[in-house]
């Protein structure tokens, strides 16, 4: 196992979850007296392995026809107009 991508994709995806409306809906759930906590701790933390699982299995994929170049590159653009449509929204 490469230990330096594991430490730079956990640190990236933590720091990319914290207060976003995934935490928040988990958060929302969790204050329910009558959901149980580890109920929504395992509900929450599966969905995230599964959207992780559909990361991946679409990375590999599109790595497998694109250039790891253009994917930076569409990627970097990705963020700019997410960052740009946030902006332009608030």
């Amino acid at each position: 196992m490469d230990w330096k991508i594991f430490a730079t994709v956990f640190a990236s995806v933590f720091i990319a979850e914290m207060g976003d409306k995934t935490q928040l809906a988990t958060m929302l759930f969790a204050s329910d007296k009558e959901a149980g906590k580890w109920t929504v701790f395992l509900g929450a933390s599966l969905a995230l392995v599964a959207a992780s699982g559909i990361g991946v299995m679409a990375g590999s994929l599109l790595a497998s026809h694109v250039g790891e170049k253009y994917l930076h590159y569409f990627a970097g653009a990705g963020f700019i107009v997410i960052g740009a449509w946030t902006l332009w929204r608030a």
